[in-house]
């Protein structure tokens, strides 16, 4: 393990936030953001050379100074759930094509300690219609009545795509951070159309459970995909179409009569 690796497992304490921050989500803000900029290294080149956007930025919160990658930070004092509340629904929709749509931290800290426990990443590639929800609109007698937020879904996100950099306090090596993300790059070269059936037949792989499976394990989740595309009548044949085009980028392995593996991570 490098010594950046060492430094960025054992700094998980987060500096005080300067006097004039009262509110504990401003607090909570501050501390986490400046944490980030401090000890994180970029998944995508492995660098830890990161500037700040201003606050309140529509675009994100900090970028890359060497690969130029882009991210925006969300931190929780709870466990990671299903969903992640963002911002507005209008903006987000319409990032999802955009070049600069930055990729996602979670970070998970312990109040009691101020110190970061947990640090995941979502590869801006995972971002797809499917997986932004709209909220409901403001109440009439809300500060900003109206206004539509959104929320990030992640039960949609395959594991494939939720990569922790920090998990229960442990630093993950920087190579198999950098291994997991490069994985998936390719999904940044489809479109979102083709990038969302993609993600649904990854989680269906990932739902057998196991490293190897065939052809009728994917067809299970026959239903669910139906469901999240009603107005597809050949699922079935869709589904081996997908296969084909994760096989052929390597992220599974044709071994032949309907059976499939999982490509390891190396």
């Amino acid at each position: 393990m490098s010594s950046e690796e060492e430094d960025f497992g054992r700094h998980l304490g987060f500096e005080e936030a300067p006097a004039h921050f009262e509110s504990a989500t401003q607090i909570a803000r501050v501390t986490t953001e400046q944490w980030a900029l401090g000890w994180m290294f970029c998944p995508n080149c492995g660098a830890r050379r990161f500037s700040q956007f201003p606050n309140n930025s529509r675009v994100a919160d900090f970028r890359c100074e060497t690969c130029r990658e882009e991210f925006e930070l969300k931190s929780t004092k709870s466990r990671f759930g299903r969903k992640v509340v963002d911002g507005a629904y209008g903006a987000m929709r319409d990032r999802l094509a955009a070049r600069n749509n930055p990729n996602f931290l979670l970070l998970k800290y312990d109040v009691a300690r101020s110190s970061a426990t947990d640090l995941m990443v979502i590869p801006k590639h995972f971002f797809t219609p499917e997986v932004v929800e709209e909220r409901k609109p403001l109440a009439p007698a809300a500060r900003r009545a109206g206004w539509i937020g959104c929320n990030i879904v992640l039960e949609r996100i395959p594991e494939a795509g939720r990569i922790f950099l920090l998990k229960d306090r442990v630093a993950i090596p920087k190579l198999d951070v950098r291994a997991q993300w490069d994985r998936t790059l390719f999904l940044r070269r489809t479109s979102l159309e083709a990038r969302g059936w993609l993600m649904e037949v990854m989680r269906a792989v990932e739902d057998v459970g196991q490293g190897r499976f065939s052809l009728d394990d994917v067809y299970a989740s026959e239903d669910r995909l139906q469901r999240t595309y009603p107005d597809n009548r050949n699922v079935r044949p869709k589904i081996r179409q997908q296969l084909q085009v994760l096989r052929d980028q390597g992220f599974i392995e044709f071994l032949g009569r309907g059976r499939y593996s999982l490509t390891r991570v190396s």
